[in-house]
């Protein structure tokens, strides 16, 4: 049975986290990659860790568990990652849950590389991205200032992120989509059409996921 785009992306992000290093700079702002490597344990192994990522409340749970994997060896807590835990283990839990999370993770740290090159994913993987997104893009879309359409640039497919008069059209690669509207910078080939301010709007909102 072929592993699944999540569990391959698991599996590329650990591979690449080794030979990079502990220190290594990721696009997520002021994490290494250890810390990005302590973000998705916490996030899959300790649950009240993993709501302090989203609820404010919990944060203290969130800080104390990143802490105590602070203490353990690099090495060990990559090793770690390789396998999910939680309900993650669970095929339909990782995938529509993790997709996302590790392909746009893996992205941080491939990009944060100074010989880093853009990738091409397989037709499959890049369909399935797009039905993840096209089907959750109200959500995915739901810190959008504006009015927005997302553009497949291989075949034109478009999907509502947000509804609205004058909408701004976000054309590119499936993966650049969804970086973008995870609140990445270091996207590539995008084409924004619309009402100039709209596109401003849109280009400097805080769309971080």
């Amino acid at each position: 049975m072929t592993d699944s785009l999540a569990r391959r992306e698991r599996a590329a992000l650990c591979d690449l986290a080794v030979e990079v290093g502990a220190g290594s700079p990721t696009e997520c702002t002021g994490w290494t990659a250890k810390d990005l490597v302590i973000h998705l344990l916490v996030r899959e192994r300790r649950l009240l860790g993993a709501a302090g990522i989203v609820l404010s409340p919990f944060s203290g749970f969130t800080a104390r568990a990143s802490a105590a994997y602070e203490k353990r060896e690099y090495a060990a807590l990559v090793e770690k990652l390789r396998s999910p835990g939680g309900l993650f283990v669970l095929g339909p839990v990782e995938k529509a849950a993790n997709t996302f999370e590790y392909v746009v993770h893996h992205e941080d740290l491939r990009r944060a590389q100074p010989d880093w090159t853009p990738r091409e994913l397989d037709p499959a993987d890049v369909d399935a991205l797009w039905a993840q997104l096209s089907k959750g893009l109200t959500f995915f879309g739901r810190k959008l200032p504006r009015p927005t359409v997302v553009r497949r640039a291989d075949t034109g497919d478009t999907a509502v992120a947000k509804k609205g008069d004058d909408a701004v059209t976000i054309t590119g690669d499936v993966v650049e989509l969804i970086l973008f509207l995870f609140g990445r910078e270091s996207t590539q080939g995008l084409v924004f059409e619309g009402p100039d301010e709209a596109v401003a709007a849109i280009r400097s909102a805080d769309l971080g996921a």
